[in-house]
């Protein structure tokens, strides 16, 4: 396994054009959720374990009210890859499953 590859500008213009609500600060896309504390936790440890299973890690830091996701690609030098994106959308869907959830 080698170092990804790295997106192109356009490649990440493309990428960030199907990811309502993500930014691009850098060499990193992020998005804040308004999420409930219990519900977030919930969804770390999903989004760990979904994490685990494609060899891609993103940043989180949770507070009481939400969850801040950051995703770039340390093995190709903190640059962003399509396992960025990727990771983006599946943190998408997990989160909005958490928060379908009944939380009292």
């Amino acid at each position: 396994m080698g170092v990804p590859t790295v997106l192109s500008e356009e490649e990440v213009a493309e990428g960030m054009a199907g990811l309502p609500g993500w930014e691009r600060k850098g060499d990193e896309i992020t998005r804040t959720y308004p999420i409930r504390y219990h519900a977030a936790v919930a969804a770390i440890v999903t989004i760990a374990d979904r994490s685990r299973r494609v060899q891609h890690h993103a940043d989180l830091d949770l507070r009481i009210d939400s969850l801040r996701a950051s995703i770039t690609t340390h093995d190709a030098g903190y640059r962003l890859t399509a396992a960025d994106f990727d990771l983006a959308h599946r943190i998408d869907a997990i989160v909005a499953a958490h928060q379908a959830l009944p939380l009292d």
